[in-house]
């Protein structure tokens, strides 16, 4: 097989695009239905969050008037193609990123808060007064949450000396559960990907009940449903970074699905057990503390490897 396309075949299949995709599928579907028994409900039948893709990929796109045509249709595809690309540098399924270099921790962060921004341009774009207030939020959001969840994956970075992920995931420290003695951090990371991802109790940016949709109300076929993928995407790469830095790696695909799928478990816990945050909470209360947590945390970790070292 030539490097050509064994790259292809990354990128494409394993551990990129079609693997990705169906595994974002899958824990979209657990995501819901573990909030629906929380919620003493059934919950959606296992094949619908597929269902609901293809209906979507198959219904015509509208492009709103007053909106700059390019940048509707393109932002979709710029979110997706971001949390793609960032699946190709982490441990996908316990084996080895399919790409990695020095910083690409650095890279990985950048690509997983493409989705966001896509997602506030898109509402931007739009003269519609739920979709601009939605995107306010939501650019409001990232920039809440961008920090503290770059600072909670730095900490295990500088244990290991090193910014590359396959490094860390490698490295002693990533056999040992850092989450037991950093804690913060791995509590920061855990609110901070919710956060980014929109999740309940973190989910005023598109508050049904309140504007529609939020930025994406605008949003119809292929564009929504390119969005949707985008977060369920990121929802897997960003438990595959938490796990692989903060409980001990990912050795295999069966110690990759237990461990992600605990998180998911605990995130589906922390949607069931609040109720939804107003913005100025969701925003104001976790820069105060999520990002000075992080800070502090990530400041005794300097000082203590350097007096250790």
């Amino acid at each position: 097989m030539s490097m050509e396309i064994e790259i292809l075949l990354k990128m494409l299949v394993f551990p990129g695009g079609l693997t990705l995709i169906a595994l974002g599928l899958l824990y979209e579907y657990i995501d819901r239905k573990l909030m629906a028994r929380f919620q003493n409900r059934i919950g959606p039948r296992f094949l619908q969050p597929l269902a609901d893709a293809v209906k979507l990929l198959a219904k015509e796109e509208v492009v709103p008037q007053g909106v700059i045509p390019i940048f509707f249709v393109s932002l979709p595809i710029l979110a997706l193609a971001g949390a793609l690309t960032a699946g190709l540098y982490v441990p996908m399924a316990g084996f080895a990123p399919a790409f990695s270099l020095p910083g690409d921790l650095i890279i990985v962060i950048f690509l997983l808060g493409l989705l966001t921004l896509s997602i506030g341009l898109a509402g931007a774009n739009t003269a519609d007064r739920f979709s601009i207030l939605g995107a306010t939020r939501t650019l409001t959001q990232l920039f809440s949450y961008e920090a503290p969840f770059l600072l909670a994956l730095l900490c295990p970075a500088i244990l290991a000396d090193t910014w590359q992920i396959d490094m860390v995931h490698q490295s002693v420290l990533g056999r040992v559960w850092l989450a037991l003695p950093l804690f913060i951090g791995f509590f920061v990371a855990v609110i901070g990907l919710m956060g980014k991802l929109e999740l309940a109790p973190f989910d005023a940016p598109e508050a049904e009940s309140e504007i529609v949709a939020g930025a994406l109300t605008e949003y119809s076929g292929r564009g929504l449903a390119l969005f949707r993928l985008g977060k369920n995407v990121e929802l897997v790469v960003g438990l595959t970074l938490i796990a692989a830095f903060y409980l001990g790696g990912l050795a295999n695909p069966l110690e990759f699905l237990l461990k992600t799928l605990g998180l998911l478990v605990v995130v589906a816990a922390l949607q069931a057990l609040f109720a939804r945050l107003r913005i100025d909470q969701t925003v104001g209360m976790w820069w105060r503390i999520g990002a000075l947590l992080a800070l502090a945390q990530l400041l005794i970790v300097v000082i203590l490897k350097g007096v250790i070292l």
